[in-house]
């Protein structure tokens, strides 16, 4: 099966520092990565980079088998979609408004949300537990509603990849877990998610591969039981990492 996402000998840099050299892999139907590493070492850039968002210094990424300089915005949109760490809300906006822009690359110029895009986006906030808030204005919401809010209306574009920035960001354990079950099951439904996150234990539950990131230029790529190890971890965090078991799953603890 041809991979939905892959990059080849990905070279990222930032402030004359590489990051990221010679990056290749890619990410088929079904596929779940944790991405991973310490503040700073690339996660964010990383993701951009594959979203199109900023030019790698070497190599080259495609989306369905097409580099990203060939794609159109609108139809790059419809089958990849990002979350940003953070959000901004600088104008007045309702919960199910701020959902429904995620419909926005399905809708033609001067077309407002039909009732199909508007159900779309019900559903995205049903999921993410927002239902009983679609009137309220997104400016009121705490912290982690608006980081469940941002998760629905990812959900709402509705792609076949998914580039995830700390999408647990904000979240109460419930809600971290709540989240990645969501998009654990957008995996299952042959799509492909990449995710940073902060937390092993979480990254080894879910994701099928990892990818570490050192901020060195140096990176480890392959499945989560081979990558996920404490000695690759306490590595990647410069600081002993060990793994233990708990209801038959692994745990990774700072000894």
């Amino acid at each position: 099966m041809d991979p939905l996402l892959e990059c080849r000998q990905l070279c990222i840099e930032v402030a004359g520092r590489r990051l990221v050299d010679g990056l290749s892999f890619s990410v088929g139907a079904g596929e779940f990565v944790a991405l991973l590493g310490e503040n700073g070492t690339g996660k964010t850039l990383t993701l951009h980079t594959l979203a199109g968002l900023r030019a790698p210094a070497a190599g080259t990424v495609s989306v369905l088998g097409q580099e990203l300089p060939q794609w159109p915005r609108r139809e790059l949109a419809r089958r990849l979609a990002l979350l940003s760490q953070t959000n901004e809300d600088p104008f007045p906006s309702t919960v199910l408004e701020t959902a429904a822009i995620g419909r926005h690359p399905h809708i033609e110029f001067w077309r407002w949300e039909s009732m199909e895009d508007l159900r779309i986006a019900r559903d995205a906030l049903a999921a993410v537990d927002l239902a009983s808030l679609e009137a309220r204005d997104v400016q009121t919401l705490s912290g982690g509603e608006r980081r469940r809010l941002a998760l629905a209306t990812v959900l709402a574009q509705n792609t076949q990849i998914y580039l995830l920035d700390e999408p647990t960001n904000h979240l109460d354990p419930h809600h971290q877990l709540d989240a990645l079950r969501l998009f654990r099951q957008q995996a299952n439904l042959s799509r492909a998610v990449i995710a940073s996150l902060h937390d092993a234990t979480l990254a080894a539950q879910f994701a099928d591969r990892a990818l570490l990131l050192f901020g060195d230029g140096s990176w480890l790529y392959g499945s989560s039981a081979e990558v996920l190890t404490g000695a690759h971890l306490s590595r990647l965090y410069r600081t002993p990492i060990g793994e233990v078991e708990y209801r038959g799953r692994r745990v990774f603890v700072g000894d």
